[in-house]
């Protein structure tokens, strides 16, 4: 498909995963390209996709000036926000997210059962965890800002390493709790399982997707196309299993859909 003028499609990259990995080489054969994998961090990324450096305020964001391009895709599983949509065209959701809290296993509290008001689980959180220091990290969907915490206060802790490094500081001590994602969450679990826990949301469900620079819409579009066939045919399900394997127990109905 060189109609769209690329003989490589360039993925960028602040966070790595398997099934990103995977997904994004079955594209670029879709396409019929070669995959360059260029990797970024959350300081940069939107200004290499974009070419203007992003600084989020809110739900809005602040551009501070231009950057080099250096890909077409973001290629890591981006969790959707409103400050990010005023940049970036989204795909169709690729995985099912939501912000948690997660504490060693000798936190004094009870991990919130699911299926519950999921207003009242989170303030059950929230009023449990007040008092505590709080590790998120600034400018990622694991913003402590998003969720009502205050970097003014010395509760919140600015982690400044990278977002899949969370669990392992939080087994040292750096905080009391960590906000994580799911993907993050699921392998934190399945690696510390005996030392960590998730004691419940902070935040509603949330869908991420993968990220194309405004005005690409052929390629974005290519993208839904190549998506909707993977995951009728089931093979998208499958790359999920190989990967993400407790997703399904929690969120399972994202791949129904």
């Amino acid at each position: 498909m060189r109609h769209l003028g690329i003989p490589y499609a360039n993925f960028v990259t602040a966070q790595q995963s398997g099934l990103d990995v995977e997904l994004m080489q079955r594209f670029a054969r879709h396409l019929g390209v070669g995959y360059e994998f260029v990797p970024s961090n959350w300081a940069r990324v939107f200004g290499d996709l974009t070419g203007s450096h992003v600084y989020p305020v809110g739900d809005d964001v602040k551009l501070l000036g231009r950057a080099e391009i250096r890909g077409d895709v973001i290629a890591t599983g981006l969790t959707i926000l409103k400050w990010r949509k005023k940049i970036v065209d989204y795909s169709t959701p690729t995985f099912p997210t939501q912000i948690l809290c997660l504490a060693r296993k000798d936190f004094p509290m009870s991990p919130i059962k699911r299926g519950g008001n999921i207003d009242e689980a989170i303030q059950k959180v929230k009023a449990a965890i007040k008092g505590h220091l709080v590790m998120g990290k600034e400018k990622t969907c694991l913003d402590p800002a998003l969720y009502g915490f205050k970097h003014t206060t010395s509760d919140v802790l600015n982690f400044p390493g990278e977002v899949n490094d969370l669990a392992p500081a939080l087994l040292k001590g750096l905080a009391d709790v960590s906000l994580i994602d799911v993907p993050d969450a699921l392998v934190a679990l399945d690696m510390w399982g005996d030392s960590l826990k998730v004691i419940g949301p902070v935040s509603e469900e949330q869908r991420m997707g993968v990220a194309f620079r405004k005005g690409s819409s052929d390629l974005l579009g290519e993208f839904n196309i190549f998506f909707a066939g993977l995951k009728n045919s089931g093979e998208y399900r499958e790359m999920v299993l190989k990967y993400y394997p407790g997703v399904f127990e929690y969120y399972g109905d994202f791949f129904e859909e």
